[in-house]
């Protein structure tokens, strides 16, 4: 766990509730296992971005980018290019079960140690997160602007041809 800084709350706006665990990507094993339910785990670094085209495709193709230790938020964010530069307009979770096809051989194969959306994911997932230490972290529904505020840079953007809309990306 890494102690979080003396007044963040104050300026987030945000009460803490004693449960709050700061880490910082990529993330261990340990530092997985170590999470209780309850647990509001505030994440900082690059975490990437992925719905059902990209997991699908990773089934049958490698990653662009290593995947080992990182976090997978399933969100489909509105991505927009000003000149060389991406930036988010909006950036949601979208509903886990969807990947739930996809997701636990995902896991396996990247060495990913979250995942990040919403509703929750099914058995197979859930499965696999427990045999390879990864956690499925809920987002709340309805804060993509407030997600969105959260995400300060977009460093890459994979997957195109997937739409330009919601691309697949590496966020900071």
């Amino acid at each position: 766990m890494i102690p979080l800084p003396a007044g963040w709350q104050t300026e987030a706006g945000l009460p803490t509730t004693g449960r709050e665990v700061s880490l910082t990507t990529p993330l261990s094993e340990d530092q997985v296992r170590s999470l209780r339910i309850g647990d509001v785990v505030l994440l900082n670094g690059p975490l990437h971005t992925g719905r059902d085209a990209m997991h699908h495709y990773l089934m049958t193709h490698d990653s662009p980018v290593d995947l080992r230790g990182a976090v997978m938020y399933h969100c489909g964010p509105i991505a927009l290019k000003k000149g060389d530069t991406w930036h988010l307009n909006g950036a949601g979770p979208t509903t886990s079960i969807r990947e739930e096809p996809y997701q636990a051989e995902i896991l396996r194969k990247f060495g990913l140690r979250a995942v990040i959306g919403k509703g929750g994911m099914g058995p197979k997932t859930l499965a696999a997160l427990k045999e390879v230490g990864a956690v499925y972290l809920n987002a709340i529904g309805g804060a993509a602007q407030f997600y969105t505020q959260c995400i300060t840079a977009v460093e890459g953007v994979d997957f195109l041809e997937f739409g330009t809309r919601k691309p697949c990306g590496i966020f900071a």
